[in-house]
């Protein structure tokens, strides 16, 4: 007889005899440091064949179990540990839960990864370490006391979500037990010393650099959505006119998996590396580099198939309720649906997602400074679809078909955009 739905080997091992206990004990620990829980079944055989336990056994037993998980396991847990008969035959079935990683037994730190329990040289224990929550953002305390939030308030307002100055920090996770400001608050305040850096390079190397651009020393969603609208205003379309054949757009790269790309790049930076995040334009490519590789306890199959695993659930949760970011783990996929897993790096302290560009661009940027909201939303619409007619424009852009071609001359007549082509074959040039 066997058992039947135990065939996860991350969280469930099988032991024949009670002489095993110690074993036991170490892939328990290595379970939890792997997945915060883990179940190990006394009286079966590792091919799930229930054997047993030989003796008498009762709630003695049970007792000295749970007095060896007490004397063994750093941090202390709570077990769960019960009897269970399987056609007359009895098992025992201990169980340990818990998130206070790193967990030891008799001093030794071990992973579960498959079924080995690995060990965890000091490098790698100190990166287990910092994949605990409670010891990353919300409990380091920032080195300057003195933060305000006035642009985070903001951002709250402008979604049209009531917030409260009295309970403001402490309900945005912004305190460490203590009362004081923690690391997460620091980067999101209006004055800290986080600055992102946005670079451009001549050729495919870093031999001579074009411009640097600095964005930060205040809240960093700001600093976030002030790169992407730099990069997102070097992305160009190249529209393909051949007699015979259908119009082809083709942007310089795709602007949703940048999007991707940057905001998980933010998110799952290891701020506390004092590192942040970078982007680096070639003339052939958009590199992200963001400090920290995976999470210790996290794999790269997990990675590439889209499995949520935030190493900073704080940040995660502002980001959610603000929109930069949505929980769905859906940016990696995305991301390797259009460029593939090779424009992942994945390295020990930094993760690099390079997004080839489609063609030579010309690296001219388009500004929206100095226009209106709707001229600007109309010029917008344009560049990300320059085939399109009036009628669609004005659809995508949401304003009135007779406003969008009052605003078309505008830009015609500024100088922003010029017709190549006829009317039903051409395109619209964004300057």
């Amino acid at each position: 007889m066997k058992l039947e739905n135990c065939f996860g080997t991350e969280t469930v091992e099988f032991k024949s005899t009670l002489a095993e206990l110690d074993k036991g004990i170490v892939s328990l620990t290595a379970m939890l440091n792997k997945s915060g829980t883990g179940t190990v079944y006394f009286g079966v055989r590792n091919d799930g064949e229930i054997l047993g336990l030989d003796g008498t056994i009762g709630q003695e037993t049970i007792r000295k179990i749970g007095t060896r998980i007490a004397e063994s396991v750093r941090p202390a847990v709570v077990p769960k540990i019960y009897f269970e008969e399987h056609g007359g035959k009895t098992i025992i079935v201990v169980e340990l839960s818990g998130r206070n990683k790193p967990y030891s037994a008799s001093g030794e730190y071990r992973i579960r990864i498959g079924s080995e329990n690995r060990k965890l040289e000091p490098d790698l224990l100190g990166e287990l370490f910092f994949s605990n929550s409670q010891a990353m953002l919300d409990n380091i305390e920032a080195m300057n006391q003195e933060l305000s939030f006035t642009e985070l308030k903001q951002l709250y307002l402008i979604k049209g979500l009531t917030i409260d100055d009295a309970t403001f920090a402490r309900n945005m996770g912004l305190l460490t037990k203590n009362g004081t400001y923690n690391y997460l608050a620091d980067i999101l305040s209006d004055n800290n010393n986080c600055s992102i850096k946005v670079v451009r390079f001549k050729g495919t190397d870093k031999q001579e650099m074009i411009s640097r651009n600095e964005y930060g020393y205040h809240c960093l969603l700001i600093a976030m959505k002030q790169a992407y609208d730099y990069v997102a205003a070097l992305d160009e379309v190249r529209v393909d006119l051949k007699a015979g054949q259908k119009r082809k757009e083709t942007p310089l790269f795709d602007l949703e998996c940048f999007d991707e790309a940057w905001t998980n790049a933010c998110l799952h930076n290891r701020w506390v590396k004092n590192i942040p995040p970078a982007i680096y334009i070639f003339s052939d490519r958009i590199e992200i580099v963001s400090t920290g590789g995976l999470p210790f306890d996290f794999s790269k199959e997990e990675f590439f198939a889209g499995i949520s695993h935030p190493v900073n659930p704080s940040l995660q949760k502002i980001m959610g309720q603000l929109d930069p970011v949505e929980q769905t783990g859906h940016g990696v996929p995305k991301i390797i649906s259009v460029y593939g897993t090779k424009a992942f790096e994945i390295a020990d302290n930094h993760i690099t997602v390079t997004l080839p560009f489609a063609f030579e661009p010309s690296m001219n940027q388009t500004f929206y400074d100095g226009l209106s909201t709707t001229h600007a939303t109309v010029l917008k619409t344009i560049k990300n679809s320059p085939t399109l007619r009036i009628e669609d424009i004005a659809r995508l852009s949401g304003i009135g078909r007779t406003r969008t071609a009052q605003i078309i001359s505008d830009l015609k007549s500024n100088g922003r955009i010029e017709r190549v082509g006829g009317n039903r074959t051409g395109y619209w040039n964004v300057k």
